[in-house]
């Protein structure tokens, strides 16, 4: 992945298309209530926290599936240091949110083309089945459905080994006034049944055998998802 600049601008935006090499596809989409009750008995978990929990669990359950990851969301630069740290694991991310308040790590990541900015709304040119992994977080609930028929397939198209869908619970609280700033919209939190007649209309399938290893390895570890977390298969 080369380095891709960041054009001025005092607000955070979606930006431009840009060339992206890209799987198994991990989305993360987890709202929290403020309250905490929601994602624990005492404080709620950021989504980052979640992405950071599932790492360990993903890594039991991939094991080395796990060797090219491309992280999707707007912490990519503080997930993509820690799946660094990980044996054998070469890792990128792409953030789909232009901001110039990234700090100094952040743009050290973005120079040397560790980290993209890029729409994800738009096709994305890279040849099939590139990465072994990919985790979207905090993008797809903020997706109308209209950008969902398209992300999707195409997430599916360059994945390898399928997809792992963390969304936040319907009924969860909505975006707060700063991730309105930053996302330019309010979450929307979709049931479970919603997701089920989605992945159907896009003829997207459970991926029984990660969902029963990443079970498995979640409940050695005590992990307990504050998420809706469904594998599915790719296209292939």
């Amino acid at each position: 992945m080369s380095a891709m600049s960041r054009r001025p601008d005092t607000s955070r935006r979606v930006p431009d298309g840009g060339g992206i090499p890209f799987g198994a596809i991990l989305i993360i989409g987890c709202i929290f209530s403020s309250s905490g009750g929601t994602a624990s008995n005492t404080e709620a978990l950021s989504k980052l926290e979640e992405v950071q929990r599932a790492l360990p669990i993903l890594k039991k359950a991939y094991g080395n599936r796990m060797r090219r990851v491309l992280h999707v969301g707007p912490d990519t630069c503080s997930v993509v240091p820690k799946l660094l740290q990980e044996k054998d694991t070469e890792a990128w991310g792409v953030e789909p949110y232009e901001s110039d308040d990234a700090d100094g790590s952040c743009k050290t990541l973005v120079r040397k083309g560790i980290v993209r900015v890029a729409n994800i709304k738009f096709p994305l040119p890279s040849q099939a089945k590139l990465f072994s992994l990919v985790i979207v977080s905090d993008v797809l609930d903020y997706l109308s459905p209209k950008y969902l028929n398209k992300t999707f397939p195409e997430l599916a198209r360059v994945s390898a080994d399928g997809f792992v869908v963390f969304s936040g619970y319907s009924g969860q609280d909505r975006a707060k006034v700063a991730e309105l700033a930053k996302f330019g919209r309010p979450a929307k939190l979709r049931s479970s049944s919603w997701w089920i007649r989605f992945f159907v209309q896009t003829s997207l399938q459970e991926n029984e055998a990660a969902t029963k290893k990443f079970e498995q390895a979640a409940t050695k570890r005590s992990y307990k998802p504050a998420c809706q977390v469904v594998h599915l298969k790719s296209h292939h």
